[in-house]
């Protein structure tokens, strides 16, 4: 699906649909009330029989008036008093899901109509693009073409005026690419565990490291993990006939001297448990622990398309979590890259495991910033359930920024305490710490676990196991927290 910037009147461009605002009490956006004198009294005429009213997040499609012409799409955009942001997204939800399924290629949409007086125009373009994209997913590839119902949308056509452009085509560019990450994103989350696991991650990796100058990539096998130390890493995935891999993709964006910020993503490609076996109820949807990883490929994919100046490096840490006879026990003590010794008291805490010494490893890149991203805990769901992550960190202005980010993005992330109080609960009778901390405040005492392996540099954690997919009849992969950390990349630049 592709997007423009026209400055183009609503009414002029080659479109199959016109899209244009209508607010309660059946009053016409400006836009609207310009297509309705270039359609001599169309619209007005439907909108007084009574067929919309116009309250947030309603559409009527008034047919084209003859064959070849456009049809209209009315948008309701409740009460004009109170237009605001929240409004403008259930509008855009709504538009998306309406015009996605139409046979039509080409939608022109009147962007000043659905534009809030609190917000800018760059804010606007990228709420449409989101949510335009969201709907226009799909993930096919292992169905058969008449179970496929296709998006017939390729073109979306967004009409400001002349002083909106400039920022309405900058906005519109940088929400293509952090959608096309998205995407990639969700169709790494959502391939079947047979096909994704360890060694395809890193040949992914290495694909997109093909697509770009400026990326390169490095995978460390088991050997070379095994001679690096990484017994933490090999721990989790030594019960799995897939052995583990642990992927950095760097991208050189400024200058060598320039510090990088490093993203380190879970990517646990299939979660049984290990010898702490889960449930079969939903086993399935535990081909999703690697969206961690998946976020990071995806946002990697975002960086190259937007060529930031910044130096960025994606990290991936990556095993299959299996109750094989060779697979780590509860009891079980590993001694750790970073020298600390680990207590495993239970397998299906695995994710802190990989991470932990991914985290001690990216300490050679001496980091600007590091940021990890995992389905680490159901407590996460339990506490925020699947509205925002989780973001902890030991220092203030990261996760402020990252919290910011996500505001802007309406990809949110909420801060919870790091307090040393709860590093009490990771004492261990025989090891430097345990895996787990009981479960009381289960979110925040892995983020603990954490923070012990990353001392040495500004370090924050976001937990998505609420946000990363969607479970149910539409369960899938949703592309989180993708925009977020983009996002905050752009902030850094000052765009």
């Amino acid at each position: 699906m592709r997007f423009s910037v026209t400055t183009s009147p609503i009414d002029k461009p080659k479109a199959g649909l016109r899209a244009v605002g209508l607010f309660q009490k059946r009053k016409l956006g400006l836009h609207a009330a310009g297509l309705d004198e270039a359609l001599q009294g169309r619209v007005s005429d439907v909108v007084k029989a009574g067929e919309l009213d116009g309250e947030a997040g309603t559409t009527l499609l008034i047919p084209a008036p003859a064959k070849g012409a456009a049809a209209t799409v009315l948008v309701g955009l409740g009460p004009k008093k109170d237009f605001a942001a929240k409004a403008v997204r259930k509008a855009c939800k709504a538009l998306a899901g309406l015009v996605v399924e139409r046979p039509a290629n080409t939608i022109a949409i009147a962007v000043e109509d659905l534009l809030p007086l609190q917000e800018n125009v760059g804010w606007l373009v990228q709420t449409l693009v989101f949510a335009i994209g969201d709907a226009g997913y799909r993930y096919t590839e292992y169905k058969g073409k008449e179970d496929v119902k296709p998006v017939r949308l390729k073109h979306v056509v967004l009409c400001v005026t002349e002083e909106q452009a400039a920022e309405a085509e900058r906005a519109c560019a940088e929400a293509e690419a952090i959608l096309a990450g998205a995407n990639h994103t969700r169709d790494l989350g959502n391939a079947p565990p047979n096909v994704i696991h360890p060694e395809a991650l890193a040949e992914a990796a290495r694909e997109l490291a093909g697509q770009h100058k400026k990326l390169k990539a490095t995978v460390l096998d088991e050997k070379e993990l095994k001679k690096l130390g990484a017994n933490a890493i090999l721990a989790v995935g030594q019960g799995s006939e897939r052995p583990p891999r642990l992927i950095a993709l760097e991208y050189s964006g400024a200058g060598k001297d320039e510090a990088p910020i490093v993203l380190v993503g879970k990517g646990i490609t299939f979660d049984t448990g290990g010898i702490s076996l889960k449930p079969g109820e939903a086993m399935d949807e535990m081909k999703y622990d690697m969206c961690g990883a998946a976020t990071v490929l995806g946002v990697m994919t975002a960086v190259c398309e937007l060529k930031l100046p910044l130096n960025v490096i994606g990290v991936v840490t990556s095993a299959e979590n299996m109750p094989d006879g060779r697979a780590c026990r509860p009891g079980d003590i590993i001694t750790t890259l970073s020298g600390q010794t680990v207590e495993i008291l239970n397998t299906d805490a695995e994710g802190r495991l990989v991470l932990c010494d991914a985290l001690t490893w990216v300490e050679r890149f001496k980091p600007k910033a590091v940021i990890d991203i995992a389905t680490l805990t159901g407590a996460c769901i339990i506490a925020l359930g699947h509205q925002a992550s989780a973001v902890l960190g030991n220092d203030d202005e990261l996760v402020q920024s990252l919290k910011a980010a996500g505001s802007a993005t309406y990809d949110r992330a909420w801060e919870l305490p790091l307090w040393d109080e709860y590093q009490e609960q990771l004492k261990s009778n025989f090891a430097d710490m345990a895996n787990i901390g009981g479960r009381p405040a289960g979110t925040i005492t892995a983020a603990c676990f954490l923070s012990r392996f990353a001392e040495k540099y500004r370090w924050a954690h976001l937990d998505i196991a609420g946000i990363a997919w969607k479970s149910g009849k539409d369960k899938g992969a949703t592309g989180r927290p993708v925009p977020l950390l983009v996002r905050y990349l752009l902030d850094q630049v000052g765009r």
